[in-house]
């Protein structure tokens, strides 16, 4: 097993160098390492100061996150960065690649931090439910400011190292390591004196805190982490730093173990399995990707080719007539020019973006394409036709991927002469923003394909999943399942801004009804007319309310009345009483007799539903894993970090008493109800949904 660090000498510098592949976590063996490391150069009278540094490749990512569940043992961070400040001799952080969280704070723990150019510095600790627990919370404000130093724990976001120096967190950016280590030198030569953070005075207005985090507590909606981070850096202000690192230390522990803590772990380690598939022949190489073609210059087009150009890639955008190819063309450089007005790119970086995207009206300017993705109409032969011609004019290799949400790929790929090349990549809208992209294996598609789409979504910043196929994969169906249970629910009794208002409440960005008023309520009308003649008369359909509000115009917030009204605020929905008299005329049509719905049964029809066709799913083999249900939900479907995914609220649950009240659902609702065959299993077994796998 490699050393975790290794040790050397540079006239007067003792260096201690990180090499715990992959990527120098801070685990126990590395923390204790340093630690005698340290003390060695403590006790030489020819070092007159310790420097530490990373493997050139990176300096740390930080904890080692399997502890936090399995228990920490000692040397502890904290105690490691104390040893540090209670030397005789100063402490010096060369800063190459990330330093992320626990890293950051040993960095904050040092005399002096110098950067490399590539240095990159995070706190991302609060998107795993937590606050830093090893002096950061205390530390940066002395450096940065208090109101700077909220805004970059709250946010989470990454510092580049000349955003680092112009905080004041580094004390220069040098161009390589033995420039940097020259630099030291002469440093030390001159008496380097000892410069520590713990006898610094906070900078900064306390008064402009909860300006900061305002906004940052609005989208937690009560995860206790934000508001803690709030009270911390407050705290740093007010409080002798010995009390406040006491206070955060204590935090720390108390929010490790909180359940919003857990499930966000639970997704870290989730969104990793998910970007590997299982059954793929080992060493299996991604082809490459150096220019991609689009086919169809609509919303879902126009999102897709911004989503490659962002990345760097250069796309060819294809529309059959020349007036809506520049439409698309004009409406991606409206897009990018918002992009700079508010801030978000630079004017040159627009400019690039917008020049990699190119249009044309030509199918044959894709003959050179290594990537093209389908993205016209949500209709079978029409897809097909389009890959049937794609198959002519595309070049041997060439990935053709469809963007379809619901529709068969295997009818899609047999539309070829090559189905070891097609599958689907469904983006989600918009696809330049949204992060989840389902990787769809057909039955004939090439594991080299599969490993390229997964290798791709990553480059392009988004969180792929392989899933199989099946009506609506693996998201939409679930999400389907769950919207038809909300209708249910609103033909029995509830209304459709109690349903919206419990899953708000309970985390989910947005109620079901009010999505739909977004998408358009004729989205889903059209999709149920073209299936009607499909439809299995013995299944549930309380979609004749929606129905009609289509049919009436009624289409959601681009009409300004669907499910609610808009007024003023064209995107906050007001109750409306003409919609509430038609459900009750649907119910009494269909001999429905209405009753009052509590908001946990809506709650749990709602969730377990969600669950029980994930157990379908997986059961079917349609998903590789229930975390990757979770990751496809928290990064498609608006569902709440901090819960973890509908199969982790399962479990937390407990699988025997979710599997009980699918049972009495099924009892009381009908065959729709029926319970996964996997989750009785696990229920009866007590094993755990991805046991094995």
């Amino acid at each position: 097993m490699t050393a975790p660090i290794e040790i050397s000498t540079h006239g007067a510098i003792g260096l201690i160098r990180f090499t715990r592949p992959p990527v120098n976590a801070l685990g126990v063996a590395m923390r204790a390492a340093i630690a005698e490391a340290h003390q060695a150069f403590e006790a030489d009278s020819r070092i007159a100061a310790t420097a530490l540094t990373g493997d050139g490749r990176l300096f740390s990512a930080g904890a080692d996150i399997t502890e936090f569940d399995s228990g920490r043992r000692s040397p502890l961070l904290t105690e490691v960065i104390a040893q540090l400040e209670q030397g005789r001799k100063p402490v010096i952080a060369l800063i190459d690649g990330i330093a992320f969280g626990g890293a950051f704070e040993l960095a904050l723990g040092c005399d002096y931090r110098y950067a490399l150019p590539g240095a990159r510095l995070s706190f991302p600790e609060i998107r795993l439910g937590n606050i830093p627990g090893a002096g950061g919370t205390q530390k940066l404000p002395r450096l940065a400011g208090g109101p700077a130093a909220l805004e970059l724990i709250l946010s989470a976001r990454v510092l580049s190292a000349e955003e680092a120096l112009a905080l004041g967190i580094v004390d220069a950016v040098l161009p390589d390591l033995n420039a940097a280590l020259a630099h030291l030198a002469a440093e030390v030569a001159d008496t380097l004196p000892r410069r520590r953070l713990i006898d610094r005075e906070v900078a900064g207005p306390q008064d402009a805190l909860d300006e900061i985090a305002a906004p940052f507590l609005r989208r937690a909606r009560g995860a206790p982490a934000t508001a803690a981070a709030l009270e911390a850096v407050r705290r740093a202000h007010t409080m002798p730093i010995a009390a406040a690192l006491d206070w955060e230390r204590e935090t720390f522990r108390r929010l490790n173990t909180s359940p919003e803590a857990r499930a966000q772990r639970h997704l870290f380690f989730a969104e990793r399995k998910a970007a590997k598939v299982a059954d793929l022949p080992p060493g299996t190489e991604a082809r490459p990707v150096d220019n991609v073609g689009i086919v169809g210059a609509g919303t879902m087009g126009r999102g897709i080719a911004m989503a490659f150009a962002d990345a760097g890639l250069p796309v060819t955008l294809v529309e059959q007539e020349a007036e809506r190819l520049d439409a698309a063309l004009d409406g991606i450089g409206r897009a990018y020019a918002q992009q700079v007005a508010r801030g978000r790119i630079a004017e040159d970086a627009a400019r690039a973006r917008t020049g990699r995207i190119s249009g044309t009206t030509d199918l044959a300017g894709l003959a050179q394409a290594d990537l093209v993705i389908e993205a016209v109409f949500e209709a079978m032969e029409v897809k097909r036709e389009v890959f049937a011609a794609l198959d002519r004019v595309a070049k041997p290799g060439a990935i053709l991927a469809t963007n379809t949400s619901t529709l068969d790929v295997n009818r899609i790929a047999d539309a070829t002469g090559r189905p070891e090349d097609v599958l689907g990549l469904h983006f989600f809208s918009p696809a330049n923003v949204m992060k989840l992209l389902e990787v769809v294996r057909a039955a004939r598609t090439a594991p080299d394909v599969v490993q390229t789409a997964m290798t791709l979504g990553r480059r392009i910043g988004k969180v792929p999943v392989c899933v199989g196929v099946c009506d609506g994969f693996a998201g939409n169906r679930m999400f389907i399942n769950f919207n038809r249970e909300a209708q249910i629910l609103v033909e029995e009794g509830a209304l459709p801004w109690q349903v919206d208002r419990v899953f708000t409440e309970w985390g989910l960005a947005m109620g079901p009804f009010a999505v739909m008023d977004l998408a358009g309520l004729d989205v889903g009308y059209r999709i149920r007319q073209a299936r009607a003649a499909g439809r299995d008369p013995a299944e549930p359909y309380p979609f004749t309310a929606a129905d009609r509000l289509a049919e009436a115009g009624r289409l959601g917030q681009k009409a300004g009345r669907g499910w609610y009204t808009y007024g003023e605020d064209p995107r906050k929905g007001i109750p409306d009483p003409e919609v509430e008299a038609l459900i009750a005329e649907v119910a009494g049509e269909k001999g429905i007799a209405r009753r009052a719905v509590s908001d946990e049964e809506i709650l749990h029809r709602g969730l377990w539903q969600l669950v029980n066709t994930g157990g379908y799913i997986l059961g079917e083999g349609i998903a590789q894993r229930a975390s990757d249900l979770d990751v496809i939900f928290t990064s498609g479907y608006g569902f709440p970090r901090t819960r973890g995914g509908p199969m982790h609220t399962a479990e937390v649950y407990g699988l025997a008493r979710v599997v009980a009240e699918i049972e009495r659902f099924h009892a009381a609702h009908g065959r729709h109800w029926r319970p996964a065959p996997i989750l009785l299993d696990r229920a009866a077994s007590g094993a755990p949904l991805d046991a094995g796998g």
